[in-house]
């Protein structure tokens, strides 16, 4: 599974996506213009000591993501999709693209993409979720349909054992 990040604007937001990334053993791809820059303190704050395990990839522009992962099958998430992220089949080795804060993906790329459109069903009073909210929400979809495959399943308490 990969997360991919169009334009992302605010750098808290990208650094709690960069720890769930850690947590899943997922790649993040950057597509710029950023708005921020990587080393600010926010961002290895919301990723606190886990940003350095991140794997991270950069692109100046969908073009050159595109370009450099060619053949990937892509996930759109956008809040003008015709079907849910719980609708689709998610495969081990797709891309799931979410557009920056304040506008989204850009419907130029989304008008190509419509079969791969995806939205998380929400009531009609709030335009959208947080981005990192969402992020979260449709990866482990993605990976609870691929098995959850290497990740840890159970755990242990700190003082105590499980009776």
């Amino acid at each position: 599974m990969h997360i991919v990040l169009h334009q992302p604007e605010i750098p808290a937001n990208t650094g709690n996506i960069g720890r769930t990334c850690v947590a899943t053993d997922t790649p993040l791809h950057l597509i710029e213009p950023l708005g921020f820059r990587l080393d600010e303190k926010s961002i290895k704050r919301a990723g606190m000591d886990y940003w350095e395990h991140l794997k991270l990839s950069r692109y100046i522009n969908y073009a050159d993501f595109l370009e450099k992962n060619p053949g990937a099958k892509i996930w759109y998430a956008t809040t003008k999709a015709e079907k849910s992220y719980t609708d689709v089949s998610f495969g081990p080795d797709d891309f799931i693209m979410f557009g920056k804060e304040s506008a989204g993906i850009p419907e130029e790329i989304l008008v190509e993409n419509r079969e791969r459109c995806i939205r998380i069903p929400m009531c009609g009073k709030i335009r959208s979720l947080n981005l990192s909210n969402s992020v979260a929400i449709v990866l482990y979809e993605a990976l609870r349909q691929t098995g959850f495959k290497d990740m840890e399943q159970s755990g242990e308490l700190h003082r105590l054992t499980w009776k």
